[in-house]
C-alpha cells in the first residue's frame, strides 16, 4: 500500500493560468471593450513610429489614458525603471488599469509599475525581501504583445535587471497575471527579421524548457508540444516573408501556448545560462536562451520517461537525430551553438554552467551536470 501511495503521489500535478486570452483582427477594439470605461495607464515604447500611430490610435478609439509611460528599455532595469514609475505617479487621475501595448519588456515593466505605487523603491523592496506581497496591491493588466517570445502577457512574473550590480531578478507575484491578453498578429508585421527571430527562438526555449522541467506536468507538456511543433514548422518559414500574416498569426499563436506552458513550470537551464551572457556580454535574450538547446536536449534523453514522451511527439523516435536536427535548424538560421561564439572563455562557461545549475532555473531542470557537460563541449 505505501509503494502504491507512493506511485500515485509522484503522479500527482496541477495547472492553473487565470488569464482570459482573446485571439483578434483589432486590437484597439479589444482593448476597449476590456478598459470597460476604466481610467488607464498606456504603456509603449517610443523608438518607433509604429507606436506613436497606435498610441494616437488607443487614445481616439479607447479615449485619452490618464497617463503613458514610453521610457521603456529592452532589458528593464532598475534605472530605467526608477524613471518611469516617476512618470507614471504624476498621474492626477489614478489608472485603474494598465494597458501594456509591446514586447515583453513593455509587459514586464507594466508589472513593475503595476506594484509600484508610483515609486520603484516599492518594487525594489519587494524583489530584495525587505517588504512583502501585501506593501503594495497591483494593479490589473491588459497585455496586448507585439513581439513573440515573451509569453509575460500569461505569466505571474517579471524579468528586471539591476544592471549596476549585474544581477537578475525575478518580479514574481500571483497579482501580477495579466487580467486580459489581447493577441493581434498584425501589430507584429512591422518587427524586423532579427527581432523576429530572437522572439520566436525565445518562444521555442520556453517551449522545451517546460518539457525538461521538474514542474513539467501532461497539460503543460501538451501546450509545449504544440508550441514546439509549429515554432519549428512555422517560424523558419517566416523569417523568409515576412509580411505573411497567416505565419505571423501560427508563431504568435505557438508563442502563446508556450507561454500557457512555462507559466506553470517556470523555465530551466538554457535560461539559467543565458543570465550570465546577456548581463556579461550583452547578447540578445532570445540567442542567448536558445543556443544552448542542442546540447541540453542531448543531455535529458533517457532520463526521465515523461520528458522523452513529449520531445518524441516534437522531433520523432531517434531524439539524438533530433537534437541534431534542431543544431542543424540554428545554425541555418544564423545561430552558433557554440558558447565562445559569445565572446566567452572556456573557463568562464564552466564556471557559468555551475552558476546555472546552483540558480532557481538551473534546479528545475532535470538532467545532471555531467550529462550536460559532456555535450557542451
Amino acid at each position: 500500500m505505501q509503494t502504491e501511495g507512493t506511485e500515485q503521489m509522484a503522479a500527482a500535478w496541477k495547472y492553473a493560468n487565470p488569464v482570459e486570452v482573446t485571439l483578434c483582427e483589432d486590437a484597439v477594439a479589444a482593448i476597449r471593450a476590456k478598459v470597460a470605461g476604466r481610467s488607464y495607464c498606456l504603456v509603449t515604447y517610443n523608438d518607433h513610429p509604429y507606436f506613436d500611430e497606435m498610441t494616437a490610435a488607443i487614445t481616439a478609439g479607447v479615449g485619452a489614458p490618464t497617463v503613458v509611460v514610453r521610457e521603456i528599455e529592452a532589458n528593464p532595469s532598475f534605472n530605467g525603471l526608477r524613471v518611469a514609475c516617476r512618470t507614471f505617479g504624476v498621474a492626477v487621475t489614478p489608472p485603474q488599469v494598465i494597458v501594456a501595448f509591446g514586447g515583453g519588456s513593455v509587459i514586464d515593466s507594466a508589472k513593475a509599475l503595476a506594484v509600484s505605487n508610483g515609486d520603484f523603491a516599492n518594487v525594489q523592496n519587494f524583489l530584495e525581501g525587505r517588504t512583502s506581497a501585501d506593501a503594495v496591491q497591483a494593479l490589473p493588466i491588459i497585455a496586448v504583445p507585439t513581439t513573440f517570445g515573451t509569453g509575460s502577457e500569461v505569466t505571474s512574473w517579471a524579468t528586471i535587471w539591476d544592471t549596476d550590480a549585474r544581477k537578475k531578478y525575478s518580479l514574481n507575484r500571483p497579482d501580477l497575471y495579466p487580467e486580459h491578453a489581447i493577441l493581434d498578429p498584425a501589430t507584429s508585421l512591422g518587427v524586423p527579421r532579427g527581432l523576429t527571430l530572437a522572439t520566436g527562438l525565445d518562444a521555442l526555449s520556453h517551449a522545451l524548457e517546460s518539457i525538461w522541467n521538474v514542474n513539467a506536468n501532461p497539460v503543460s507538456a501538451n501546450h509545449a508540444v504544440f508550441a514546439a511543433t509549429d515554432l519549428l514548422d512555422a517560424l523558419p518559414r517566416l523569417l523568409e516573408d515576412l509580411g505573411n500574416l497567416d505565419l505571423r498569426t501560427r508563431v504568435a499563436r505557438a508563442s502563446l501556448f508556450a507561454g500557457l506552458a512555462f507559466s506553470n513550470t517556470k523555465t530551466a537551464l538554457a535560461h539559467s545560462l543565458s543570465y550570465y551572457l546577456t548581463l556579461h556580454h550583452g547578447t540578445v535574450h532570445g540567442i542567448a536562451c536558445s543556443f544552448s538547446l542542442p546540447a541540453v536536449m542531448r543531455s535529458v534523453i533517457g532520463q526521465d520517461a515523461a520528458c522523452d514522451t513529449a520531445l518524441k511527439r516534437i522531433f520523432g523516435a531517434d531524439l539524438a537525430a533530433g537534437a541534431d536536427r534542431l543544431e542543424a535548424l540554428l545554425n541555418r538560421l544564423g545561430i552558433s551553438t557554440d558558447a565562445t561564439d559569445y565572446g566567452v572563455t572556456r573557463e568562464n562557461w564552466l564556471a557559468a554552467i555551475d552558476d546555472a545549475l546552483a540558480g532557481e532555473r538551473g534546479r528545475n531542470f532535470i538532467g545532471t551536470r555531467e550529462a550536460f557537460l559532456a555535450n557542451a563541449a
